[in-house]
């Protein structure tokens, strides 16, 4: 099944969800201009299944829908975007220019 990635704002955090199950969340804290990501977690039995990588990827997903920019203190979240630079103009420690 597929697995999708929900703001859940009422808990601060984006989850990935399978059929009713948190499989895994991205904390943050939002301002007015950028999402601060500060814990990432994965359920130990969906460790390795790309998780991590789809729920990290659908939030900054919203994050650019919502015309924001994304503070990774994470290091989950950190190391994802390293990996995937065609997120990097989310990045708010990016110089601007």
């Amino acid at each position: 099944m597929t697995i999708e990635v929900i703001d859940a704002p009422e808990r601060t955090r984006y989850e990935a969800v399978r059929d009713g199950t948190v499989l895994g969340f991205a904390e943050y804290q939002r301002t007015h201009e950028l999402v601060v990501f500060t814990h990432t977690e994965i359920d130990p039995a969906y460790e390795g299944q790309g998780v991590g990588g789809t729920l990290v990827r659908g939030a900054l997903d919203h994050v650019r829908e919502l015309g924001l920019k994304a503070l990774p203190v994470c290091p989950f979240v950190q190391a994802w975007l390293q990996r995937h630079p065609d997120y990097a103009d989310l990045d708010y420690r990016r110089a601007k220019g």
